[in-house]
C-alpha cells in the first residue's frame, strides 16, 4: 500500500468513527490530504493566496465553487471511478458530474446519514415515488434508494405512476403494523395528494426530496407541506437535502429545518464576498458545505443555495442565488 493510500485509509477510519464534535479536527486533516492530492482544489487554494500552514481552524479552509463540478474532474488522487453521478438539467444545460471512486463508501455513508435520524432501514416499508429521477441515467438519489430498498421491509420499491399499486402497498403495511416511509419528489407527491392521497398513521413518514422538475408550478414549502399533510394525515412533512456533488444527505423532521449528519457541516458566507464566512448564527447568506464523505473528490464546497444556520448547527435552505451560474470569483477563469 502506498503512503497516499495508507493516509486515505486512516482518514476513512477517522470519518467512520467520528461524532459531530470531531468535525473541525477531522476536516483539517482532510483539508491537508486534499490539498496534497487534489490538483484542482490545490490550484484554487493557491489562487486565493491561502497558505496551507496558515489554515489552523475549519473556518480558514477555502471552499471550492460547486460550479467546477460541471467543467472539471474533481478527484483527490489518480484512480478509475466505479460510477459517475450526474445532475439533472434541461436540454443543452451543462450538468455536474461526480466521479465516485468506491460505491461502497457512498452506500456506507448514506446509510449512516439516514439511520442517525430515523433508525434502522429494516424498520420501514419504503415506497419511492421518484419518476423524474427514474427517467434519466446517473442519479445518485436513485442509486441510494436502490441500496436502501435492499435493507427495507418486503413490499418496498419504486412506484413510477402506479398510484393504485402504491395504495395497495400502503394498505398492506398498515394491516401488518409496519412503518411506511413514502419518499417522493414534490410534484409526484402532489399528484398523489390530488388523486386522494392515503390516510397514514402517526408512525408513518412522508419525505419530500424537493423540486417540481418543470412538471408543475413551484410553490412555497409551507404550502406544499400543508397540502401533503392534509392528504396523508400527518402533522409534519419531512425533507431530504442532497445533491449530485454531495455524498452525504441531511434530513428535516419538519418545518424545513435540516440536521446535518456527523460528517457534514454547514457554514454561511456573505453573498458578495465568497471568502467571508459569518461567525454568528442566524445570518442569511450563501451556503458552504463540509462533506467529509467527499474524501475522494472535494469535501469543501461553496454552493449556489441560500440558507440560514442556527446556533445548534441545524439549517434552512431559503432558495438559490440569482444567476448562480454566472456568479463567483473571477479566479475561476484561470482553472
Amino acid at each position: 500500500m502506498s503512503s497516499a493510500d495508507a493516509w486515505r485509509e486512516e482518514l476513512w477510519t477517522a470519518i467512520g468513527q467520528m461524532q459531530a464534535p470531531d468535525l473541525p479536527e477531522v476536516a483539517l486533516a482532510v483539508f491537508r490530504y486534499q490539498y496534497t492530492h487534489n490538483l484542482i482544489y490545490r490550484q484554487w487554494v493557491d489562487l486565493l493566496g491561502r497558505k496551507p500552514q496558515n489554515v489552523k481552524q475549519l473556518e480558514d479552509i477555502p471552499f471550492l465553487p460547486i460550479s467546477l463540478f460541471k467543467t472539471q474532474r474533481i478527484a483527490a488522487g489518480d484512480w478509475a471511478e466505479e460510477e459517475v453521478f450526474s445532475s439533472s438539467g434541461t436540454t443543452g444545460q451543462q450538468r455536474s458530474q461526480h466521479f465516485v471512486r468506491e460505491l461502497s463508501r457512498y452506500e456506507e455513508q448514506s446509510v449512516r446519514c439516514f439511520e442517525e435520524q430515523y433508525g434502522p432501514l429494516s424498520d420501514y416499508r419504503i415506497l419511492a415515488l421518484l419518476p423524474s429521477y427514474l427517467e434519466r441515467q446517473g442519479s445518485s438519489l436513485i442509486y441510494m434508494i436502490e441500496h436502501f430498498l435492499k435493507q427495507a421491509k418486503r413490499g418496498s420499491g419504486f412506484y413510477l405512476y402506479n398510484i393504485e399499486e402504491l395504495r395497495r402497498q400502503m394498505q398492506a403495511a398498515k394491516a401488518a403494523g409496519e412503518k411506511v416511509l413514502l419518499w417522493g419528489v414534490s410534484f409526484a407527491l402532489l399528484d398523489f395528494a390530488e388523486a386522494g392521497g392515503f390516510p397514514l398513521g402517526p408512525q408513518d413518514i412522508v419525505l419530500e426530496t424537493g423540486g417540481m422538475k418543470g412538471r408543475r408550478k413551484e410553490i412555497l414549502r409551507e404550502e406544499l407541506h400543508a397540502i401533503l399533510g392534509q392528504a396523508f394525515g400527518v402533522k409534519q412533512i419531512h425533507s431530504e437535502y442532497g445533491m449530485t456533488e454531495l455524498l452525504s444527505q441531511a434530513y428535516s423532521l419538519g418545518q424545513g429545518i435540516f440536521s446535518p449528519p456527523a460528517q457534514m457541516g454547514i457554514y454561511i458566507r456573505e453573498h458578495s464576498d465568497p471568502l467571508h464566512i459569518y461567525r454568528e448564527p442566524q445570518r442569511n447568506g450563501a451556503v458552504n458545505i463540509v462533506d467529509l464523505a467527499n474524501l475522494d473528490s472535494c469535501a469543501f464546497m461553496a454552493t449556489d443555495d441560500l440558507g440560514r444556520k442556527y446556533a445548534d448547527g441545524r439549517f434552512e435552505v431559503l432558495g438559490r442565488l440569482d444567476q448562480s451560474d454566472l456568479r463567483g470569483c473571477n479566479l475561476l477563469v484561470e482553472l
